[in-house]
């Protein structure tokens, strides 16, 4: 497959005829956003995508996963799950898109459904990790949470295999760029800020030592 990087990514690890990339396209949003996608090289070009699932976790959640890397909690965490033999997931985010809202973009589900999309880490036989996402027909709860509704038959799954240090640099890599776009934001907010400060009256003289302001 043609390699046409995408000019918002940050990060990109590929598997086995697939992918997952990391994009700083939603911190504006509060959310980073992890793109999974599997190919045939098989097919025809422009035809080769099998499957594609966008995923979008909050950067709390985000920064929250980084602290357990960086000071060792995560790796206490895989060792226990090891020796317990326990295959429940590290980590695990649920999302996904109501039916209502789908409706209003003109991509409503011929089931009437909501679209469920999540993704997981969880500790692999043939790789340290798997990082994986699914998505299908889901259901809204009362909370507004998409619950997925698809059991062990997702419409679209990609899962990739990852050793620690692979994983390690997708996570703080994004963590990184998030820190490195909230500060640039800041900047942009004060420099606004000051504009509108030193920006004289309606009727005032701009002359006067009232009308000016110290930036720093």
């Amino acid at each position: 497959m043609a390699d046409t990087q995408n000019p918002h990514q940050i990060i990109r690890k590929d598997g086995r005829n697939c992918f997952v990339e990391s994009l700083s396209d939603s911190f504006n949003i509060g959310k980073a956003h992890f793109v999974f996608a599997s190919y045939d090289l098989k097919k025809p070009a422009g035809q080769r995508q099998t499957n594609n699932i966008n995923i979008y976790v909050g950067i709390s959640e985000l920064l929250e996963l980084c602290r357990k890397m960086q000071c060792g909690e995560l790796r206490y965490v895989i060792q226990q799950k090891r020796t317990a033999n326990d295959s429940t997931p590290i980590q695990q985010w649920l999302g996904g898109t109501s039916a209502e809202k789908l409706c209003q973009y003109g991509k409503a589900r011929p089931d009437g459904k909501s679209l469920s999309r999540t993704a997981q880490l969880s500790c692999g036989n043939k790789s340290e990790f798997l990082f994986s996402a699914s998505s299908g027909p889901g259901e809204q709860t009362d909370r507004g949470l998409i619950v997925p509704r698809f059991g062990k038959n997702p419409e679209n799954h990609v899962s990739i295999g990852m050793t620690w240090e692979a994983l390690s640099e997708f996570f703080l890599l994004t963590k990184a760029h998030y820190e490195a776009w909230l500060s640039a934001w800041y900047i942009t907010q004060m420099r606004k800020e000051n504009q509108q400060k030193t920006q004289p009256q309606q009727g005032s003289n701009p002359q006067t030592p009232d009308s000016t302001v110290k930036m720093f």
